[in-house]
C-alpha cells in the first residue's frame, strides 16, 4: 500500500471510530451520518486537507461504493414479498413502477432549460441518476412510529427497490452517450449483456445459493454465524460473474437477491423464521456501513469540487430536483388512492438522493468523457443539499405530519391511511435497516 492510500485509509477509520464512539449521542439528533461522513469528507478532499482525492485514491473509492451498493441492492431484493407491494392499493408499486419513470423523466425535462451545453442523453443520464432514493438520508420519515405504518412501508419499499430499477435505464442512457465505454457496445449490446445475461446470472446464482443454504438449514450443516457470511459470499459471487463476463454486477445482485430470497423462504422451516438473527443481518450491517462510509469519499471527490464551482443554474436544478422533480410525480402515481393531501406532501418531500446516486456519479466522474464534470457537479449539490435537508427536516416533519394523522384518524375512523395499516406487515422492509 502506498504512502498517500494508507494516509486515506487511516483518515476513513478514523472518522469511522469517531462517529461510533458518539453514535448513541448523535442518534437523538437532527444530525446524521450521512452528514457527519460527508462533511468530514469535504474537510479531507482537495478543497480541504487534500487527503482523499479521485485522481490518485479512484481504485479504493470505487471498491468501497460498489460494494456497498451491491450489498445493499442484494439484501434489499431479498427481503420483497408479493403482499409488500401490493399493500395499500398497490402504493409501493405505483410508486415504483409509475412514480419512477416520471422522476427520471421530469428530471431530464428540467436539465433541458438549464444546461443548453450537454446534450440529450446527458439530460437523460442526470434524471437516471437523481431518481433513485435513500431512505437512510431521513431515517426517521420511515421508521417514525407517529407516521402509520403504510406510508413508513411505501417509503422503505422504494427506497430499497428504486436504485435497483433505475440501473437499466442509466446503463442503457450511458451506452447511447458518445465517448463513454459503454457507447463501444452500443445499447443493443449493453442491453444484451448488462440486461438480460446479468440478470440470468443473478437469478441462477440466487436461486441455487439459497436452496442450498435452506438445504443447510433443514439439515443443521451451518451454524448461523457462516449462514450470514455465506448470505455475503453469494452477493458478491453474483457481482464478480457478472463483472467477469462484461456485464452488470449490480443488476446481477439485485436479481440475484430476489431468487436467493424466494429459494429461502420456499426452503426454510419454521424454525429458522423465529431464528434470533436472520441470515441476512451481516449483509445489511456490513452494506449500511461501508454505505454510510462511501458518503466521505462522496464529499472528498465529489461534493468538495463541485462547491468551487456553484452557480444558479445548478442550485436551481439541486432545489427543482428535490422538489416538483419528486413531488409531482409521486402525487401523479398516486391518484385514485385515496391518499390526502397532507400523505402526498409528505411521501413527496421525502425522497432523498443517497448512496445509489452517488455510486452512478462517481461511475460517470470516472468514464471522464466531456459534460461529464457538470453533470458530477450537478448531481454531487443535489445530493449534499438532500443530505443536509432531508436529514434536518426528518423528525420535524415526522411528527408534524404524524399530529396531522391522529387528528385526522380520529374525525375519519376509515381514513385511508388507517385502513392501509392493518396490511401493512411490521416486519423488515428494504431500505428500512440502514445505520444511521
Amino acid at each position: 500500500m502506498s504512502g498517500g492510500s494508507a494516509w486515506t485509509g487511516a483518515t476513513i477509520a478514523a472518522v469511522t471510530a469517531g462517529y461510533a464512539l458518539f453514535s448513541r449521542r448523535l442518534s437523538s439528533t437532527p444530525v446524521s451520518a450521512p452528514m457527519v461522513f460527508t462533511g468530514f469528507g469535504v474537510l479531507i478532499g482537495p478543497i480541504g486537507l487534500d487527503v482523499l482525492d479521485l485522481g490518485h485514491d479512484a481504485g479504493p473509492v470505487m471498491v468501497l461504493a460498489e460494494a456497498a451498493l451491491a450489498l445493499l441492492l442484494f439484501t434489499d431484493a431479498m427481503t420483497v414479498r408479493r403482499q409488500t407491494l401490493r399493500a395499500g392499493r398497490f402504493l409501493p408499486l405505483r410508486l415504483l413502477a409509475i412514480g419512477l419513470p416520471l422522476c427520471i423523466a421530469a428530471g431530464w425535462l428540467l436539465a433541458w432549460p438549464l444546461f443548453p451545453g450537454l446534450t440529450m442523453w446527458e439530460f437523460a443520464l442526470l434524471g437516471a441518476v437523481l431518481a433513485p432514493t435513500d431512505a437512510a438520508l431521513g431515517k426517521t420519515a420511515g421508521s417514525s412510529p407517529r407516521v402509520p405504518a403504510l406510508v413508513r412501508q411505501g417509503l422503505n419499499v422504494e427506497s430499497g427497490l428504486n436504485d435497483g430499477l433505475a440501473l437499466p435505464f442509466f446503463l442503457l442512457f450511458l451506452a447511447a452517450l458518445p465517448g463513454t465505454l459503454a457507447s463501444e457496445e452500443g445499447a443493443g449490446g449493453v442491453f444484451w449483456r448488462s440486461v438480460v445475461i446479468s440478470t440470468l446470472v443473478g437469478l441462477a446464482l440466487g436461486w441455487a445459493g439459497g436452496r442450498l443454504l435452506a438445504l443447510a438449514q433443514a439439515r443443521d450443516w451451518a451454524t448461523g454465524e457462516w449462514q450470514q457470511v455465506a448470505v455475503l459470499a453469494v452477493a458478491f459471487c453474483a457481482y464478480g460473474v457478472a463483472a467477469g463476463i462484461d456485464g452488470s454486477g449490480f443488476i446481477a445482485t439485485w436479481m440475484g437477491g430476489f431468487a436467493f430470497g424466494t429459494a429461502l423462504r420456499t426452503g426454510s422451516s419454521a424454525a429458522e423464521d423465529r431464528a434470533e438473527k436472520r441470515p441476512s443481518d451481516l449483509a445489511e450491517y456490513v452494506g449500511g456501513l461501508l454505505g454510510t462510509m462511501s458518503f466521505l469519499a462522496f464529499g472528498a471527490v465529489l461534493l468538495g469540487p463541485a462547491l468551487e464551482h456553484l452557480n444558479w443554474r445548478i442550485i436551481t436544478y439541486a432545489v427543482l430536483s428535490l422538489t416538483i422533480v419528486r413531488m409531482l410525480p409521486v402525487t401523479l402515481a398516486l391518484i385514485g388512492t385515496g391518499m390526502r393531501a397532507p400523505t402526498l406532501a409528505y411521501m413527496g418531500w421525502f425522497g432523498p438522493r443517497g448512496l445509489a446516486s452517488v455510486v452512478f456519479g462517481l461511475l460517470l466522474v470516472e468514464d471522464r468523457v466531456p459534460g461529464m464534470e457538470l453533470l458530477g457537479q450537478v448531481i454531487a449539490v443535489t445530493i449534499g443539499l438532500s443530505i443536509l435537508l432531508h436529514g434536518m427536516s426528518a423528525p420535524y416533519f415526522a411528527n408534524l405530519y404524524g399530529d396531522w394523522y391522529d387528528t385526522a384518524k380520529a374525525a375519519d375512523p376509515d381514513l385511508c391511511e388507517a385502513r392501509g395499516t392493518a396490511e401493512a406487515s411490521p416486519g423488515h422492509h428494504p431500505g428500512s435497516r440502514r445505520l444511521r
